[in-house]
């Protein structure tokens, strides 16, 4: 667990730019062997959620955000050489990106980092995937599992539309979904498709992958 001084702590060098205080706190917690998942869901997710917060108050602008997110980005880099020690591949195979339109890509990055750690062989495409790629990518890399994430309420139709499109090409393919947009409505999802799961957190989404 991430005690609440440090997190602050890297919260206020987050908003103010502050990349070298921001990786002495993630390099320490990295030498006092914090869980690398850890790291990602107390520390990554959280600060990220906060700073997006601040913005839907108009307390930071979006240039902030963006900044933010662009140290994060780094941030991830530096964690993921130990993110991947001591993992045995088990075989299995996914697909993670984000819908046509959406731009935010690191929510998505996140969850496919992690299934890393549990051993699958993830394809990440970031962000705005064209679906016709994605439906490419999904029969050559033999996908079992495709994640998509929507960071953006307004995004919602553009991801049922690409869930359409998939589901007719693959109507047996195993879908998650997950994302910020689903805090306005949409996690009823599983209702209007077969096949698909609405994961709301990572740490939800880790236990569903290490159950499978």
């Amino acid at each position: 667990m991430i005690n609440d001084e440090l997190y602050s702590r890297y919260v206020t060098a987050l908003l103010q730019g502050d990349v070298r205080l921001c990786a002495e706190i993630v390099t320490h917690l990295l030498k006092e062997n914090t869980e690398t998942t850890t790291i990602y869901t107390e520390l990554f997710q959280k600060s990220l959620y906060r700073v997006g917060e601040l913005w839907e108050m108009n307390r930071v602008s979006v240039a902030v955000e963006h900044l933010a997110t662009a140290i994060t980005e780094r941030m991830l880099a530096n964690v993921y050489p130990a993110l991947l020690s001591n993992v045995s591949p088990n075989g299995r195979k996914a697909l993670i990106c984000c819908s046509v339109n959406e731009y935010h890509q690191i929510g998505a990055r996140m969850v496919a980092d992690i299934m890393e750690t549990r051993g699958w062989d993830v394809s990440f495409l970031g962000a705005n995937t064209p679906v016709n790629d994605m439906l490419l990518m999904i029969q050559e890399k033999q996908s079992e599992i495709l994640g998509l994430s929507v960071s953006i309420y307004f995004n919602m139709a553009s991801l049922h539309r690409t869930i359409e499109i998939v589901r007719a090409s693959f109507p047996g393919l195993n879908i998650f979904v997950g994302g910020q947009g689903f805090r306005w409505g949409g996690t009823d999802i599983s209702k209007k498709f077969s096949n698909i799961e609405y994961v709301p957190s990572i740490q939800t989404l880790d236990t569903i992958i290490a159950g499978r």
